[in-house]
C-alpha cells in the first residue's frame, strides 16, 4: 500500500477514535440530553436537543438580547457585550454555579453562520484575555460549544445546544455529572418557555 494512503488511513482512524459516540442520558419534557466522553478530559461534553414552537428569528433575538439571554441561560449571573465585528461577537459572562464550585467568568467569542434554508449556527469559543481577571472569579479558558437552529415548519425550530468545557479549579465529580444534565435541560426548557410565550403575545391581536 502506498505510504501516503497509509498515512491518510491512520489519520482517519485517529479521528474516529477521538470522536466518542453520543449516548442518551436523559429524556424529559420533549428534551433529549446526550453525553459523551472526551479523550484527555475528565469532563463529559453534552448535547441537548428539542423542538420549540417559535421561528429562528425569535430564538436568535432572544440570544442577542443579552439581558434576556442571561435569564434563560443556566447559571448565568451577568452577561455583557464586549465587541462586534461582522459575524463575530465577544461577550463577557459570569456564572454562579452551585456550592462548592464558586463563581466562574469567561470571555466567549460567538461566530454566527446563517444558511439559505433559514437555519442558524453559532459557534462558541472561550478566549483567554481581553478582560483582566477578577480576584474573586475563576477564569474559564477552555470551552467549545455550538447552537444549531433548524426550521421545521413556519413556526417550529429544532434547537441543539452542545458544549464541552474545562470549568477550571476543583469541581466535585457529583457536581460535574449534575451540570452536564442540568445545564442543557434547564437552558432549553427555559428558552422554550420564553420563546413560546413571546410567540403567543406576538400573535394576539390588539383589541
Amino acid at each position: 500500500m502506498h505510504p501516503l494512503l497509509l498515512l491518510v488511513l491512520a489519520l482517519c482512524l485517529n479521528v474516529a477514535q477521538a470522536a466518542e459516540p453520543w449516548h442518551l442520558a436523559h429524556d424529559e419534557a420533549g428534551i433529549q440530553i446526550y453525553l459523551r466522553d472526551v479523550p484527555g478530559s475528565k469532563y463529559q461534553s453534552f448535547r441537548g436537543v428539542t423542538r420549540i414552537k417559535a421561528d429562528v428569528r425569535t430564538l436568535s433575538d432572544l440570544q442577542e438580547n443579552l439581558r434576556v439571554a442571561c435569564k434563560w441561560l443556566y447559571a448565568c449571573a451577568d452577561m455583557r457585550l464586549l465587541k462586534v465585528e461582522g459575524d463575530d461577537t465577544w461577550v463577557y459572562l459570569t456564572t454562579a454555579l452551585p456550592w462548592p464550585a464558586g463563581t466562574r467568568d469567561m470571555v466567549l467569542k460567538v461566530h454566527t453562520e446563517r444558511a439559505d434554508d433559514g437555519s442558524l449556527v453559532r459557534h462558541l469559543t472561550a478566549v483567554p484575555g481581553m478582560v483582566p481577571r477578577e480576584p474573586d472569579q475563576t477564569r474559564v479558558t477552555r470551552l467549545q460549544g455550538r447552537w444549531t437552529m433548524i426550521p421545521k415548519g413556519e413556526r417550529e425550530t429544532e434547537v441543539t445546544y452542545e458544549m464541552q468545557a474545562d470549568p477550571a479549579g476543583d469541581i466535585p465529580a457529583w457536581l460535574a455529572n449534575q451540570f452536564v444534565i442540568d445545564a442543557p435541560m434547564i437552558t432549553l426548557k427555559t428558552l422554550r418557555a420564553v420563546a413560546e410565550r413571546q410567540g403567543i403575545h406576538a400573535e394576539t391581536p390588539i383589541q
